[in-house]
């Protein structure tokens, strides 16, 4: 894809930069397949990814069977793409080599059956659970999936199936819109030894009633909240969406990464200096974020929010916190 009005192709800023993709996903939707030819493209487009994790997206579950564990067929699914990459024949990353899949915590301890299908299903890459808890009252902003509840991390229920995810030594994957996140740090405090994972920078809105300059102080108060919390880790992207309030899916032509670099730089510094580089990880949010640009026009925008800090800072933001926190060896 080209940058701006220039039909030039843009250098790969820091090739030699080793990445775990620390959030994608694989799927066939109205928009067409999105599946391990298709990634393995966007890998090969130059930057130095060595491996990626998956995160649910309600892709591929059996059509039958009990309906609380027809997630399993994502992690079957799963367990297929990364085997594929394996071979070699889709480059040399290790695709899928870790998955957080999808999970009714809501039901409590019978959710437990649910837990132990997904990792059997997985081929060894199991590695949490990702919660849909995204709600707020403000009308047409709540996604087109099945809905969340309303203050479902604060529901006792989903609590209880919390508590069997933090005994398997779990991650949790926290994807919420950023005024729920006095909910999320609630969680984080009822289980203090467990990880939670927060999603595209907190789950920014900046559309509708959030569409205004008082949103980034909102928003960067509430972080400062979450990131006290020391078991919580931000992953650092996911700000492509419409919701987000760029609106790129309205140019004619998709930004320059300086110019992404320009929008999301503040939101990105704001985490980093937040939680430290120890506890972020950036993520490419593919394919909903390639609204923004190309693979390797985001991931040269991500690099450039982070010029400033050390070559080691760089290597734990860009692999070594995922490849701790999702134990990829």
């Amino acid at each position: 894809m080209s940058q701006g009005n220039s039909n030039v192709v843009p250098e790969v800023i820091e090739p030699d930069l080793p990445i775990i993709d620390s959030h994608h996903h694989l799927w066939v939707n109205a928009s067409g397949p999105y599946l391990i030819g298709e990634f393995s493209a966007d890998l090969a487009l130059g930057h130095r990814v060595e491996a990626s994790v998956y995160v649910e997206c309600n892709s591929m579950y059996r059509r039958s069977g009990p309906p609380e564990l027809r997630s399993v067929g994502e992690a079957e699914f799963v367990s297929g793409m990364g085997a594929m990459a394996d071979s070699g024949l889709f480059g040399p990353a290790r695709i899928c080599a870790a998955f957080v899949g999808a999970a009714d915590l809501s039901m409590g301890a019978a959710v437990d059956p649910v837990l132990d299908a997904l990792s059997a299903a997985s081929g060894g890459r199991f590695r949490g659970v990702r919660g849909f808890a995204a709600w707020d009252a403000s009308p047409g902003m709540n996604l087109t999936r099945p809905y969340a509840a309303r203050g479902i991390l604060l529901d006792s229920g989903f609590r209880a199936g919390f508590e069997r995810l933090a005994q398997r030594n779990l991650v949790y994957d926290a994807w919420q819109y950023h005024p729920q996140l006095p909910e999320l740090c609630s969680l984080a405090d009822a289980f203090p030894q467990t990880t939670i994972v927060v999603n595209h920078c907190g789950g920014l809105l900046g559309i509708g009633p959030y569409a205004g300059p008082e949103t980034f102080g909102n928003w960067k108060g509430l972080v400062t909240e979450v990131a006290r919390r020391p078991n919580t880790v931000m992953k650092l992207g996911g700000l492509g969406g419409h919701r987000c309030g760029f609106d790129f899916a309205s140019r004619t032509a998709p930004p320059s990464a300086q110019e992404l670099a320009k929008l999301w730089g503040p939101y990105i510094e704001t985490c980093i200096e937040l939680w430290g580089p120890n506890r972020c990880m950036f993520e490419s949010n593919f394919p909903p974020d390639h609204v923004a640009g190309s693979y390797r026009t985001v991931w040269n925008a991500l690099k450039l929010t982070a010029t400033k800090f050390s070559a080691s800072e760089k290597s734990e933001m860009f692999s070594g916190t995922a490849r701790r926190v999702y134990r990829i060896e």
